[in-house]
């Protein structure tokens, strides 16, 4: 798992990459940590890794997890738990949504 940073995620951005943005907190802090684009798939779910698989066109596929801000540890257990399922190219925003606020909306291909 690599972790990426604000101007990494705005360069994916702007650069048309094609990755899975995935906000691993629960449905209710989903509303108010959203990035434009992101999916919702709380970490702490059972069907996590088999939901994302559903949504990854294969184990290669860029994934993006956050959460809240960098004093949330539910991305690092994501990632852990993908890295775990044989996912490849795995990249934790560890900044999150707080880190994400100052940046202009934008969504993933």
């Amino acid at each position: 798992m690599k972790k990426i940073d604000a101007d990494q995620l705005r360069s994916m951005f702007d650069n048309n990459a094609d990755f899975l943005l995935i906000n691993t907190l629960s449905a209710d802090n989903f509303a108010k940590t959203k990035i434009e684009g992101a999916v919702n798939i709380p970490q702490d779910q059972d069907q996590f890794v088999s939901e994302v698989e559903s949504r990854a066109a294969d184990k290669s596929t860029p994934i993006v997890v956050y959460c809240a801000s960098a004093d949330c540890n539910s991305s690092d257990k994501a990632a852990e738990k993908l890295d775990a399922a044989g996912f490849t190219n795995v990249m934790d925003f560890a900044e999150g949504a707080a880190g994400w606020q100052n940046e202009p909306a934008t969504a993933p291909n």
